[in-house]
């Protein structure tokens, strides 16, 4: 049986991957941290996020809504105040959208990041969708 192709990781360059990886520690709280020779490797659940240091790139993206970093968090307001300590440029902050919580703010290096916490409603709407589609 051939094996399907699984989204592990998401490569980020930086020209300052100490104060990128610092951020997301610091915010987001992952699973675990570590430095795998340049890299600095974070572990959200089963996804790696992989910053590498890179010369020659700006140091602020140019095109930060061409990717957005979705993380699925337990406690959207817990860390929407995290962020506001790192003083987090925010692109949209936290709203209640019919009981969900939603936020889209800039890491260091300008890319998006919006945390996301849904409703039990939600969930389970999502969950019937995704069951509905198995079958």
């Amino acid at each position: 049986m051939t094996r399907r192709p699984a989204l592990d990781s998401m490569l980020l360059s930086s020209a300052d991957p100490d104060r990128l990886s610092d951020w997301y520690a610091a915010v987001l709280d992952p699973a675990d941290s570590a430095t795998m020779g340049t890299y600095r490797v974070l572990r959200f659940g089963t996804f790696h996020l992989m910053i590498d240091p890179r010369e020659g790139i700006a140091p602020v993206t140019a095109e930060p809504a061409r990717v957005v970093l979705n993380f699925d968090v337990g406690d959207a307001r817990a860390v929407a105040e995290r962020m506001d300590a790192q003083n987090t440029t925010w692109v949209a902050p936290l709203e209640d959208r019919d009981g969900s919580l939603f936020a889209t703010a800039q890491d260091p290096d300008g890319n998006y990041v919006q945390i996301v916490q849904l409703s039990e409603e939600h969930l389970a709407e999502m969950q019937a969708g995704e069951t509905a589609t198995a079958g």
